[in-house]
């Protein structure tokens, strides 16, 4: 057999044909990376961000370079095995290993997703506390209903969607111009905190949020449904579409989050400020903002929070209906209702919870690591099978990476949960 005929698939396919898009052609291809990243810069992304700097200075900041490497190896894995089968992830997971394993996996996904809304609904409260002065469950409560009526409203969604995007982009010059304020990092601890990987004490839950949080198997397991609302086809997984995707989506996190921790690191760490209420996260904008720093903190978070509400909440139904083998489209009945009871129930936890909410925010963070152990071990498995790679040359690298993230991954979330549990049972009781 010649080379060539090596890298031809099952059905004559042959990558080494497919021309490679330029820049302007890759732009109009990309777009569920970008959804993506609308989905995880939410409050708790942000909450966490801001707690790690502020906690533990420079000591974490080696975090983004593992989350930079098993981000684009979780998307891309995804993408491959979705495009090679013909099928989305938790359909391949049915196919290859029955309905009893990507029901688990649907659940699995959903559980990590209900949690997630937890943050979002706890930051819309948080915004609101910030901006107006009122309880943060009282907040919640307003936004949800205002969220609720834009969900049920045609075309009325889209127009706020914009306003909130601006919000976003506004936090995000805010954060960048603190760091100027403040005249930067410290280069050289931060030189120090990139290239000595170490856990300080008492972090290993607060790094594992973050990975959880940046990192997941779920942004790519979502990312091959709405694939298939792009309409992307095989080629586009070889000639460089998917790949940008990818790393636009990590990348984009990377650039925000990473921020809000420099922010955390440089305000609050040499003030050994530890962040356990809405007005501390705004004290991260106070060297820039000043006095303004609580409503634009806060208008940042009801921004960020409504967004992924939406965004996460559907997401969370449509891997549920997933693995199901139920209707996945996002007009369907069954996705609307459902998004609206998972919604109401996230309420109801939020307002039993009787502690402040970016606490609520961290602990829903940490409980949305149990997404990558389960549905990542049968990603990991299939993408090792040979008939999953549809006779092309298997992607060794690739497959190595994802093994090696996977299992970062799990030893992480065991040690962290293995403490975190019994507090996160005891917050609630």
């Amino acid at each position: 057999m010649t080379e060539n005929n090596k890298n031809l698939g099952i059905d004559g396919f042959d990558p080494s044909k497919v021309n490679k898009l330029s820049a302007k052609e890759i732009l109009k291809r990309v777009g569920p990376g970008i959804v993506l990243t609308g989905v995880v810069i939410g409050p708790g992304n942000i909450t966490t961000s801001a707690m790690i700097g502020a906690n533990y200075g420079y000591s974490l900041i080696w975090l983004i370079i593992p989350i930079l490497i098993m981000g684009v190896t979780f998307m891309l894995t995804s993408y491959r095995i979705s495009m090679l089968t013909g099928m989305p992830i938790l359909h391949a997971i049915r196919h290859y290993y029955g309905k009893v394993a990507s029901g688990f996996c649907g659940v699995a996904l959903f559980l990590s997703c209900l949690f997630f809304t937890l943050g979002n609904i706890s930051g819309t409260g948080a915004g609101m506390n910030l901006v107006f002065g009122i309880n943060w469950k009282l907040g919640a409560l307003i936004m949800l209903a205002v969220l609720t009526v834009l969900y049920f409203s045609k075309g009325v969604y889209s127009k706020v969607e914009k306003g909130i995007l601006v919000c976003i982009i506004a936090m995000i010059f805010a954060f960048y111009a603190t760091l100027v304020a403040t005249g930067g990092p410290d280069w050289g601890a931060m030189g120090h905190g990139l290239t000595h990987w170490s856990v300080p004490e008492g972090s290993l839950t607060t790094a594992l949020a973050y990975i959880s949080t940046n990192a997941a198997v779920t942004a790519g397991i979502y990312g091959t449904y709405l694939g298939a609302e792009k309409k992307w086809k095989k080629e586009d997984l070889f000639n460089g579409a998917m790949k940008w995707d990818a790393i636009a989506h990590v990348v984009s996190v990377i650039l925000i989050s990473g921020a809000i921790m420099l922010v955390g690191a440089i305000v609050l760490n040499p003030e050994g400020i530890q962040i356990k209420a809405p007005a501390q996260l705004a004290a991260l904008l106070v060297p820039f903002l000043g006095k303004a720093s609580n409503i634009v903190m806060g208008v940042a978070l009801l921004g960020a929070g409504f967004s992924s509400l939406l965004g996460n909440t559907q997401r969370g139904m449509v891997l549920l209906s997933a693995g199901f083998d139920k209707d996945v489209s996002l007009e369907s009945k069954l996705i609307r209702w459902g998004c609206m009871i998972t919604l109401a129930f996230a309420c109801v936890v939020c307002f039993i919870y009787d502690g402040s909410p970016t606490q609520l925010i961290f602990i829903a963070n940490i409980a949305t690591s149990i997404a990558t152990p389960v549905a990542g071990l049968f990603i990991t498995l299939m993408f090792w099978k040979k008939e999953v790679q549809a006779g092309l040359k298997a992607p060794r690298v690739l497959q190595v990476l994802m093994t090696v993230s996977y299992l970062f991954t799990l030893a992480m979330t065991v040690s962290a949960l293995a403490n975190y549990i019994p507090k996160l049972i005891a917050s609630f009781s």
